[in-house]
């Protein structure tokens, strides 16, 4: 149990006291969690039963831009588009965080100027590997892998 003291801010002056038990302010996030799930449910369930249900090979085909689909849905992609997406939100996420350090950057000092060159290095330390791996380049050469075939050296005749 705990005491929550409670102002009124029209006059600077304590009101009254109001005995809260911790379990209690718990439940009530309980609850809240409880009404979303159940709201969640409510309107799943509502839209299985009240949609039209005309499956039809049409329907269930591939969509693509209104384009007609060629070949089959599992095709593999190259996994160079994953990684560049990655790469950008990775920095893009991390240049987020300058913009409150670059807002208070006064009111905070040397020290906080000294984390951000080291925050600062160990992106650009990131952004080195990744170019130097070759990641960031479109069109990387696929990698020359000998075959027995190309080892054995045959006679002519």
């Amino acid at each position: 149990m705990f005491n929550l003291v409670v102002y009124n801010f029209t006059k600077i002056e304590k009101v009254h006291y109001i005995k809260v038990d911790m379990l209690s302010e718990f439940g009530i996030i309980l609850l809240f969690f409880i009404i979303g799930v159940v709201f969640v449910a409510v309107g799943l369930i509502t839209a299985a039963i009240i949609r039209p249900s005309h499956p039809n090979p049409i329907k269930q085909s591939t969509y693509e831009c209104g384009e007609e689909p060629i070949g089959p849905p599992w095709i593999k992609f190259n996994i160079r588009f994953y990684v560049i997406a990655l790469v950008f939100l990775l920095f893009d996420v991390e240049t987020v965080f300058l913009f409150p350090w670059a807002i208070v950057f006064k009111q905070l000092g040397w020290f906080a100027f000294i984390e951000m060159v080291v925050f600062v290095v160990i992106l650009l330390a990131g952004l080195a590997y990744v170019w130097a791996k070759g990641d960031l380049s479109w069109d990387k050469p696929r990698p020359y892998i000998p075959m027995l075939k190309d080892l054995i050296v045959m006679k002519k005749d």
